[in-house]
Protein backbone atom coordinates (compact mmCIF):
# COMPACT_ATOMS: atom_id res chain seq x y z
CA UNK A 1 0.00 0.00 0.00
CA UNK A 2 1.43 3.29 -1.42
CA UNK A 3 1.90 5.35 1.85
CA UNK A 4 3.91 8.52 -0.22
CA UNK A 5 2.20 10.63 -2.42
CA UNK A 6 1.20 9.60 -5.73
CA UNK A 7 0.98 11.78 -8.35
CA UNK A 8 -0.66 11.34 -11.52
CA UNK A 9 -1.09 12.40 -15.50
CA UNK A 10 -4.38 12.32 -17.24
CA UNK A 11 -4.68 13.43 -20.83
CA UNK A 12 -7.12 15.55 -22.92
CA UNK A 13 -8.74 14.13 -26.17
CA UNK A 14 -10.28 15.38 -29.07
CA UNK A 15 -12.23 13.75 -31.28
CA UNK A 16 -10.94 13.58 -34.56
CA UNK A 17 -13.92 12.44 -36.00
CA UNK A 18 -17.70 12.38 -34.65
CA UNK A 19 -20.63 11.28 -35.68
CA UNK A 20 -24.64 10.92 -34.78
CA UNK A 21 -25.35 7.48 -35.98
CA UNK A 22 -29.14 7.22 -34.36
CA UNK A 23 -30.60 6.88 -31.19
CA UNK A 24 -30.22 3.94 -28.01
CA UNK A 25 -33.27 2.55 -26.36
CA UNK A 26 -32.30 4.34 -23.18
CA UNK A 27 -32.97 7.80 -25.46
CA UNK A 28 -29.33 8.95 -25.63
CA UNK A 29 -27.52 9.41 -28.71
CA UNK A 30 -25.45 6.35 -30.81
CA UNK A 31 -22.28 8.02 -31.49
CA UNK A 32 -19.53 6.87 -33.72
CA UNK A 33 -15.99 8.67 -33.12
CA UNK A 34 -12.37 8.15 -33.60
CA UNK A 35 -10.98 9.50 -30.21
CA UNK A 36 -7.18 10.77 -29.76
CA UNK A 37 -5.93 11.36 -26.17
CA UNK A 38 -2.81 14.66 -26.67
CA UNK A 39 -0.01 15.59 -24.24
CA UNK A 40 -2.43 18.46 -22.34
CA UNK A 41 -2.27 16.60 -18.69
CA UNK A 42 -4.51 17.54 -15.72
CA UNK A 43 -2.31 16.90 -12.85
CA UNK A 44 -3.05 15.04 -9.86
CA UNK A 45 -1.79 14.43 -6.43
CA UNK A 46 -2.97 12.34 -4.15
CA UNK A 47 -1.97 11.50 -0.49
CA UNK A 48 -3.93 8.94 2.06
CA UNK A 49 -6.27 10.54 4.51
CA UNK A 50 -8.69 9.98 7.11
CA UNK A 51 -11.70 12.24 4.68
CA UNK A 52 -12.24 12.83 1.52
CA UNK A 53 -11.09 16.20 0.33
CA UNK A 54 -10.85 17.72 -3.09
CA UNK A 55 -8.96 20.70 -4.27
CA UNK A 56 -8.66 22.38 -7.63
CA UNK A 57 -6.46 25.44 -7.32
CA UNK A 58 -7.27 28.37 -9.50
CA UNK A 59 -10.07 26.54 -10.76
CA UNK A 60 -14.13 27.95 -11.26
CA UNK A 61 -14.86 23.88 -11.06
CA UNK A 62 -16.99 23.56 -7.91
CA UNK A 63 -16.42 21.28 -5.84
CA UNK A 64 -19.03 19.38 -4.88
CA UNK A 65 -20.98 15.97 -4.91
CA UNK A 66 -21.64 16.56 -8.92
CA UNK A 67 -17.92 17.17 -9.34
CA UNK A 68 -17.02 13.96 -11.22
CA UNK A 69 -13.53 13.40 -9.47
CA UNK A 70 -15.48 13.35 -5.91
CA UNK A 71 -17.46 10.85 -8.06
CA UNK A 72 -14.30 8.63 -8.46
CA UNK A 73 -13.12 8.99 -5.13
CA UNK A 74 -16.52 7.86 -3.61
CA UNK A 75 -17.16 4.84 -6.53
CA UNK A 76 -13.55 3.67 -6.08
CA UNK A 77 -14.36 3.68 -2.14
CA UNK A 78 -17.99 1.89 -2.60
CA UNK A 79 -16.57 -0.71 -5.16
CA UNK A 80 -13.37 -1.83 -2.77
CA UNK A 81 -14.92 -1.60 0.31
CA UNK A 82 -12.35 0.20 1.87
CA UNK A 83 -12.85 2.04 5.03
CA UNK A 84 -10.40 5.34 4.07
CA UNK A 85 -10.20 8.52 2.96
CA UNK A 86 -7.93 10.63 0.49
CA UNK A 87 -6.59 13.88 -0.26
CA UNK A 88 -6.51 14.80 -3.72
CA UNK A 89 -5.72 17.90 -5.45
CA UNK A 90 -5.95 18.94 -8.93
CA UNK A 91 -3.95 21.23 -11.09
CA UNK A 92 -6.46 22.34 -14.62
CA UNK A 93 -5.05 22.85 -17.60
CA UNK A 94 -8.11 21.22 -19.60
CA UNK A 95 -10.51 24.31 -20.74
CA UNK A 96 -13.92 23.51 -19.16
CA UNK A 97 -17.01 23.29 -21.57
CA UNK A 98 -14.72 22.83 -23.77
CA UNK A 99 -15.71 19.28 -25.56
CA UNK A 100 -12.00 17.86 -24.46
CA UNK A 101 -12.94 15.55 -21.51
CA UNK A 102 -11.22 17.71 -18.68
CA UNK A 103 -14.13 15.93 -16.28
CA UNK A 104 -13.44 12.69 -17.42
CA UNK A 105 -9.79 13.26 -17.23
CA UNK A 106 -10.06 14.01 -13.74
CA UNK A 107 -12.15 10.99 -12.82
CA UNK A 108 -9.58 8.44 -14.39
CA UNK A 109 -6.66 10.36 -12.90
CA UNK A 110 -8.39 9.59 -8.97
CA UNK A 111 -9.11 6.12 -10.11
CA UNK A 112 -5.67 5.51 -11.20
CA UNK A 113 -4.41 7.64 -8.30
CA UNK A 114 -6.90 5.46 -5.61
CA UNK A 115 -6.00 2.11 -7.32
CA UNK A 116 -1.78 2.80 -7.10
CA UNK A 117 -1.97 4.71 -3.31
CA UNK A 118 -4.05 1.78 -1.58
CA UNK A 119 -2.69 -0.93 -3.86
CA UNK A 120 -5.99 -2.50 -4.74
CA UNK A 121 -4.50 -4.01 -7.84
CA UNK A 122 -7.75 -2.85 -10.19
CA UNK A 123 -7.48 -4.52 -13.46
CA UNK A 124 -8.27 -1.87 -16.56
CA UNK A 125 -11.70 -3.78 -17.22
CA UNK A 126 -12.56 -3.08 -13.61
CA UNK A 127 -11.25 1.05 -13.73
CA UNK A 128 -13.55 1.36 -17.18
CA UNK A 129 -16.46 -0.20 -15.79
CA UNK A 130 -16.29 1.82 -12.58
CA UNK A 131 -15.14 4.87 -14.77
CA UNK A 132 -18.77 4.68 -17.27
CA UNK A 133 -20.68 4.46 -14.03
CA UNK A 134 -19.80 8.31 -13.51
CA UNK A 135 -19.20 9.52 -17.11
CA UNK A 136 -19.23 8.54 -20.73
CA UNK A 137 -16.09 9.65 -21.32
CA UNK A 138 -13.86 7.82 -18.33
CA UNK A 139 -13.31 4.70 -20.21
CA UNK A 140 -11.22 6.64 -23.16
CA UNK A 141 -9.34 8.78 -20.98
CA UNK A 142 -8.06 5.06 -18.68
CA UNK A 143 -7.33 4.14 -22.09
CA UNK A 144 -6.25 7.00 -23.98
CA UNK A 145 -4.13 7.01 -27.17
CA UNK A 146 -6.06 6.23 -29.99
CA UNK A 147 -9.75 4.76 -30.32
CA UNK A 148 -12.80 4.23 -31.83
CA UNK A 149 -15.55 4.52 -29.61
CA UNK A 150 -18.88 3.79 -30.05
CA UNK A 151 -22.44 3.92 -28.62
CA UNK A 152 -22.51 6.23 -25.80
CA UNK A 153 -18.41 6.32 -25.50
CA UNK A 154 -18.51 2.76 -23.31
CA UNK A 155 -17.77 0.88 -26.47
CA UNK A 156 -14.04 1.30 -27.28
CA UNK A 157 -12.02 -0.59 -29.52
CA UNK A 158 -7.65 0.36 -29.14
CA UNK A 159 -6.01 1.14 -32.90
CA UNK A 160 -2.66 1.83 -33.74
CA UNK A 161 -1.31 5.07 -32.30
CA UNK A 162 -2.15 7.97 -34.56
CA UNK A 163 0.33 9.27 -37.46
CA UNK A 164 3.17 12.31 -36.15
CA UNK A 165 1.65 15.82 -36.30
CA UNK A 166 1.00 18.52 -34.11
CA UNK A 167 -2.37 20.13 -32.64
CA UNK A 168 -3.07 23.68 -32.28
CA UNK A 169 -6.57 23.53 -29.88
CA UNK A 170 -7.75 27.18 -29.19
CA UNK A 171 -11.08 27.54 -26.54
CA UNK A 172 -13.01 30.24 -27.87
CA UNK A 173 -14.21 32.58 -25.20
CA UNK A 174 -17.63 31.09 -24.39
CA UNK A 175 -17.65 27.59 -23.78
CA UNK A 176 -20.83 25.27 -24.84
CA UNK A 177 -23.67 23.25 -22.72
CA UNK A 178 -23.64 19.29 -23.91
CA UNK A 179 -27.12 18.61 -23.25
CA UNK A 180 -27.82 21.90 -25.12
CA UNK A 181 -25.85 21.20 -28.48
CA UNK A 182 -27.70 17.56 -28.24
CA UNK A 183 -30.93 19.07 -28.02
CA UNK A 184 -30.28 21.55 -31.19
CA UNK A 185 -29.16 18.63 -33.08
CA UNK A 186 -32.41 16.66 -32.49
CA UNK A 187 -33.92 19.56 -34.19
CA UNK A 188 -31.61 20.47 -36.33
CA UNK A 189 -29.60 17.65 -37.61
CA UNK A 190 -26.04 18.07 -39.41
CA UNK A 191 -25.39 18.11 -43.34
CA UNK A 192 -22.00 16.38 -42.29
CA UNK A 193 -21.70 13.00 -40.92
CA UNK A 194 -17.88 12.13 -41.13
CA UNK A 195 -16.94 8.47 -42.16
CA UNK A 196 -15.43 7.43 -39.40
CA UNK A 197 -14.21 3.43 -40.64
CA UNK A 198 -11.96 5.47 -43.27
CA UNK A 199 -10.70 7.45 -40.71
CA UNK A 200 -9.92 4.24 -38.71
CA UNK A 201 -8.47 2.96 -42.20
CA UNK A 202 -6.07 6.10 -42.19
CA UNK A 203 -5.14 5.50 -38.69
CA UNK A 204 -3.99 1.85 -39.59
CA UNK A 205 -2.18 2.95 -42.66
CA UNK A 206 -0.41 6.04 -40.84
CA UNK A 207 -1.37 8.06 -43.82
CA UNK A 208 -1.95 11.66 -42.12
CA UNK A 209 -3.63 13.61 -45.25
CA UNK A 210 -6.17 10.60 -45.23
CA UNK A 211 -6.87 10.87 -41.72
CA UNK A 212 -7.25 14.59 -42.31
CA UNK A 213 -9.97 14.32 -45.51
CA UNK A 214 -12.23 11.84 -43.00
CA UNK A 215 -11.63 13.85 -40.19
CA UNK A 216 -15.13 15.92 -39.17
CA UNK A 217 -17.86 16.66 -36.54
CA UNK A 218 -21.48 15.86 -36.98
CA UNK A 219 -22.40 18.75 -34.21
CA UNK A 220 -20.32 21.04 -35.09
CA UNK A 221 -23.06 22.58 -37.38
CA UNK A 222 -25.72 23.13 -34.48
CA UNK A 223 -23.14 23.28 -31.21
CA UNK A 224 -24.00 27.43 -31.37
CA UNK A 225 -20.51 28.04 -30.55
CA UNK A 226 -19.76 31.59 -33.24
CA UNK A 227 -16.70 31.80 -32.99
CA UNK A 228 -15.71 28.45 -34.64
CA UNK A 229 -15.36 29.69 -38.66
CA UNK A 230 -13.28 32.39 -37.24
CA UNK A 231 -10.79 30.08 -35.58
CA UNK A 232 -10.99 27.51 -38.10
CA UNK A 233 -10.44 30.37 -40.90
CA UNK A 234 -6.55 30.88 -39.15
CA UNK A 235 -5.94 27.41 -38.41
CA UNK A 236 -6.17 26.69 -42.30
CA UNK A 237 -4.70 29.85 -43.54
CA UNK A 238 -1.94 28.50 -41.73
CA UNK A 239 -1.55 25.20 -43.38
CA UNK A 240 -3.51 23.18 -41.17
CA UNK A 241 -4.26 19.75 -42.53
CA UNK A 242 -7.71 19.94 -41.06
CA UNK A 243 -9.63 21.45 -38.37
CA UNK A 244 -12.63 21.18 -36.29
CA UNK A 245 -14.48 21.51 -33.32
CA UNK A 246 -14.13 18.35 -30.75
CA UNK A 247 -16.93 16.53 -28.67
CA UNK A 248 -19.77 19.10 -28.50
CA UNK A 249 -17.41 22.20 -28.41
CA UNK A 250 -16.74 24.59 -27.82
CA UNK A 251 -13.05 23.93 -28.43
CA UNK A 252 -11.39 23.92 -32.16
CA UNK A 253 -7.85 22.49 -33.11
CA UNK A 254 -6.06 21.95 -36.03
CA UNK A 255 -4.01 19.18 -37.26
CA UNK A 256 -0.65 20.07 -38.86
CA UNK A 257 1.96 18.02 -39.98
CA UNK A 258 4.89 20.00 -39.20
CA UNK A 259 5.74 21.67 -35.83
CA UNK A 260 6.94 25.16 -37.53
CA UNK A 261 3.38 25.31 -39.08
CA UNK A 262 1.70 24.40 -36.08
CA UNK A 263 3.77 26.80 -33.64
CA UNK A 264 3.07 29.85 -35.92
CA UNK A 265 -0.59 29.36 -36.41
CA UNK A 266 -0.74 29.26 -32.35
CA UNK A 267 1.24 32.66 -32.17
CA UNK A 268 -1.34 34.25 -34.56
CA UNK A 269 -4.45 32.61 -32.32
CA UNK A 270 -3.03 34.04 -29.15
CA UNK A 271 -3.26 37.68 -30.19
CA UNK A 272 -7.31 37.53 -30.07
CA UNK A 273 -7.58 34.03 -27.68
CA UNK A 274 -6.56 33.50 -24.20
CA UNK A 275 -6.17 29.91 -24.30
CA UNK A 276 -4.09 28.08 -27.00
CA UNK A 277 -2.40 25.13 -26.63
CA UNK A 278 0.03 23.19 -28.68
CA UNK A 279 0.23 19.42 -28.41
CA UNK A 280 0.64 16.28 -30.15
CA UNK A 281 -0.80 12.60 -29.69
CA UNK A 282 -0.74 10.83 -26.61
CA UNK A 283 -0.08 6.91 -26.80
CA UNK A 284 -1.44 6.80 -23.30
CA UNK A 285 -3.99 7.33 -20.66
CA UNK A 286 -4.52 8.58 -16.80
CA UNK A 287 -0.96 7.04 -15.37
CA UNK A 288 0.77 7.45 -12.55
CA UNK A 289 4.39 9.59 -12.48
CA UNK A 290 7.27 6.93 -11.28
Amino acid sequence: MQRKPVTVLASAKLNLALDVIGTLPNGYHDLDMVMQAITLYETLELRRSRYLNVRMPGSFVPVNEKNTAVKAALAFFHYTGLLAGVDITIRKRVPVRAGMAGGSADSAGVLVGMNELYGAKLSMSELCALGASIGADVPFALMGGTCRVKGVGDLLKPLPPCPACWFVVVMPSIGVSTPEAFQRYDRMGSPLHPDCARLEQAVRAGDLPALCAAAGNALEHCSGATETPAIRAILDGHGALASLMTGSGAAVFGIFGEQAGAEAAAEALRAQYKQVYLAQPDRGGARVLA
